[in-house]
């Protein structure tokens, strides 16, 4: 968290906190973080586990600053590396003052949604709760309500109490600006703690990463998605250009486990490399404002996912 002594907006009636977005894999966590914030700062998949680290993105409002908090999907582990996101959003819950359960509309509420929900519950000193129906477009108005209902059901079921429970639709905008002055209304007050014109507190080389990962992501086959990590290896801006025509030079390696499937990234002749390369280029130099050169290589590092030595490596 930010140092509290950076700043000297500390006004009454000012409210700051942080807000932890959680849910299953896929339930619109990623795209609802990027759309309250205004800037992409999370990358959104249809791939279950896009999100592998903590992301913060930050609303400042006259009132108040809201810092988001979103975290990789709770699941049943199959690797070390499953294991340390699940340690990762645990140890987030234990630190924020509100979270927010994501539990999309166009999904009915199952088992892996009540163990979330119970794992909170358990928590000795639970934050407070608020219940977010998202993916609210993709549903009609009936079943919308029935998505309501269950989930205020779970209630009685877990033994919580939501604060509210709110359907919103990231990708529309629906009660987007409803969930933002919700969930800044329930946080404590308090002092500001990041400068205005700041939307994340993500290091440049990390955004650029995980754009590069989701441009990997993106038709990729099914058992791939997990395989794939992305480390920038060196970003600099290249000395020898005038101050009005800059470029970024930007080197990267996506890391792959097998052979297999560094052939698949690659593809035929080379073709999807480069797919992979104009897509992640043109996100980078639009979030950075710069022209980017952007160098891919492939490497294979034999079941990182397993592997402490790799992980630690890889930033996990």
């Amino acid at each position: 968290m930010a140092d509290q002594s950076t700043t000297d907006n500390d006004t009454d009636g000012y409210r700051s906190g942080f807000v932890c977005f959680v849910g299953r894999p896929n339930a619109g966590k990623s795209t609802l973080t990027n759309a309250l914030v205004g800037q992409k700062i999370a990358i959104a998949s249809d791939k279950p586990q896009t999100t592998r680290h903590v992301v913060r993105g930050i609303i400042t409002r006259p009132d108040g600053q809201l810092v988001l908090i979103d975290t990789p999907g709770l699941h049943r582990p199959r690797t070390l590396l499953g294991e340390r996101l699940n340690d990762l959003v645990r140890d987030t819950w234990s630190e924020v003052d509100v979270v927010a359960v994501c539990l999309p509309a166009d999904q009915r509420i199952g088992p892996g949604d009540t163990y979330l929900v119970e794992q909170l519950a358990r928590l000795r000193n639970r934050p407070t709760l608020v219940a977010l129906a998202t993916k609210s477009d993709l549903v009609s108005g009936d079943r919308l309500r029935q998505h309501l209902v269950a989930i205020q059901g779970l209630e009685e079921k877990v033994g919580i109490s939501w604060t509210h429970i709110i359907p919103v639709s990231a990708r529309t905008g629906e009660q987007v600006q409803e969930v933002g002055d919700v969930l800044l209304g329930l946080l404590p007050y308090g002092p500001q703690y990041y400068p205005d014109d700041e939307f994340t507190d993500e290091p440049e080389e990390q955004l650029v990463a995980e754009l590069i990962r989701e441009a990997v992501l993106e038709g990729v086959r099914d058992e791939l998605p997990h395989s794939i990590a992305v480390v920038v290896d060196e970003m600099r801006m290249r000395a020898d250009r005038p101050e009005d025509r800059p470029l970024l030079d930007i080197y990267a390696s996506m890391v792959v486990e097998r052979d297999s499937q560094k052939g698949i990234v690659i593809g035929h002749k080379g073709e999807r490399l480069r797919q992979v390369g104009t897509t992640a280029r043109k996100q980078i130099a639009h979030l950075l404002g710069v022209p980017v050169y952007l160098d891919l290589k492939v490497k294979v590092m034999k079941d990182w996912q397993r592997d402490p030595k790799y992980l630690n490596r890889l930033g996990f």
